[in-house]
């Protein structure tokens, strides 16, 4: 009897010790070896964020660009990685890379309380303010944010700026699109009164539409978008190691310049 006691005994300890062993191993962050493994860095983006990432033709081939482009291929550069970019709507970005099927996700992601109790997400690169597309026939029309009452105002699925116009423009009716460009063209028809975009990426759609221009109008600035990388929830090892080279870009004004550029490419016809 002592005998089977002390087997029983022995087999519990055991399981104990496998389940632990197994919790302990489903809570390991392979992040970073998971990426250097696979000899490549999965990125997912949406291209209606110039000049942040876009579209455009690079010999003859129509290309995937833009300054978080270019940041992403030197943090692939110093992990000795490939880069592969998967294209996908904005709210898609955020999904496929809580699910872990990319690496990171990039696209002028804004960081939020709430989206930090799903994500982990680099160091900010870059803070940009909102502002308000409108018409130039509506510029005398479209001056205070009352004005905008009763109208229908657009702003992307899934970002911070739905939030904007729900509550700086409470009185307005909402329209979530999908693309910023969809945006743009119900603006152009009169669908919409306005467009609510960041900064860069707004300067960059009123400059090739000449009927566009973004409205005197100062929106809260506590609104303002603080820019970062997404990644799966747990990802410390891969996150430290862009925080790194995010870092070095920042004080080396790298980025700065990078956004320039990329901003007089996508202005170009």
């Amino acid at each position: 009897m002592l005998k089977n006691w002390i087997k029983i005994l022995y087999l519990t300890l055991l399981g104990l010790t496998l389940v632990a062993c197994g919790q302990s191993s489903s809570q390991e962050d392979t992040s970073l070896r998971d990426v250097t493994e696979d000899g490549k860095l999965v990125v997912a983006t949406e291209t209606g964020f110039a000049p942040f990432v876009f579209k455009t033709l690079v010999d003859s081939k129509d290309t995937v660009v833009g300054s978080d482009v270019e940041m992403v291929k030197k943090i692939a550069e110093d992990l000795g990685v490939e880069l592969d970019i998967s294209e996908m709507s904005f709210d898609n970005v955020l999904s496929t890379v809580q699910s872990g099927k990319a690496d990171i996700g990039i696209s002028g992601i804004s960081v939020t309380e709430e989206r930090k109790k799903v994500f982990d997400f680099s160091i900010p690169y870059y803070t940009a303010t909102n502002k308000l597309i409108i018409k130039k026939t509506d510029s005398q029309k479209l001056i205070v944010l009352d004005a905008f009452s009763g109208l229908s105002v657009a702003a992307q699925k899934g970002s911070i700026q739905e939030s904007v116009v729900k509550e700086q423009l409470a009185e307005a009716h909402l329209i979530s699109l999908t693309h910023t460009g969809e945006m743009i063209n119900q603006l152009k028809n009169g669908q919409v009164a306005a467009v609510v975009l960041e900064e860069p990426i707004a300067k960059g759609y009123v400059e090739k539409n000449p009927d566009l221009m973004i409205a005197d109008i100062e929106l809260d600035s506590s609104a303002s978008d603080a820019y970062a990388i997404a990644l799966p929830k747990g990802s410390t090892a891969l996150k430290a190691e862009i925080d790194k080279v995010l870092q070095k870009l920042i004080d080396s004004g790298q980025i700065e310049q990078m956004i320039q550029e990329a901003y007089d490419l996508s202005i170009k016809d």
